[in-house]
């Protein structure tokens, strides 16, 4: 991630809020943090976008005695000041970590490389994929390579592969872990996905 684009990650979902809130004082925080974790900033559940639902930490101010969210790094976007004040405008409606329009990316807790060969031309084409993508969500990004794609059965090792669940649930299992401590080059052991085309051609 780059500091430049100012993408934040909260509990492996990335955000971007400059182009929204550039110049806004209460920025600052989070260009600070750029690029890196702010998940402690939070009281965070749920790894799915579904049930993710974090919340600021909070603390008791010891001049007043009400709990307040906990900023020690500096309060920032669509978060209150700690009095009251007249210049505080909470019409903002959602705040910018729970509103998925300022949500542009899941953290992938490892990619992967696949091939993916076309049993009826021979090509054959190199994919880096995430750990939890499903063979659909690899179809999907295969259209680039080939616009039929949904027209072949996917397989592995001649077993048909149920493309609602991941490789890893398909039993292609990532080795690239076991070749680095063999001292292998896992470019030469990349697990094979074959294709065979059904004779029903989708449209392009």
């Amino acid at each position: 991630f780059i500091l430049l684009n100012c993408l934040t990650v909260l509990s492996r979902f990335s955000y971007s809020l400059i182009s929204t809130f550039s110049g806004n004082i209460l920025l600052k925080p989070i260009l600070n943090a750029g690029g890196k974790d702010i998940s402690h900033w939070f009281n965070t559940n749920g790894t799915n976008k579904s049930d993710f639902d974090p919340q600021i930490r909070t603390h008791i101010d010891g001049k007043t005695g009400c709990e307040v969210p906990y900023t020690p790094q500096g309060r920032f976007i669509h978060i209150p000041p700690p009095y009251p004040s007249a210049s505080w405008a909470n019409d903002f409606g959602t705040p910018w970590w729970k509103d998925e329009s300022y949500c542009i990316g899941h953290l992938s807790t490892k990619t992967r490389k696949i091939r993916i060969i076309n049993t009826l031309t021979s090509q054959e084409h190199t994919l880096e994929v995430c750990s939890e993508e499903t063979l659909e969500e690899i179809l999907n990004r295969f259209y680039k390579y080939n616009k039929h794609a949904a027209s072949y059965t996917w397989k592995y090792n001649g077993t048909n592969l149920t493309m609602t669940k991941t490789l890893e649930q398909n039993g292609v299992k990532d080795e690239d872990e076991e070749f680095y401590e063999l001292n292998f080059n896992e470019e030469d052991w990349l697990p094979a996905i074959h294709i065979y085309f059904n004779d029903d051609l989708t449209e392009a």
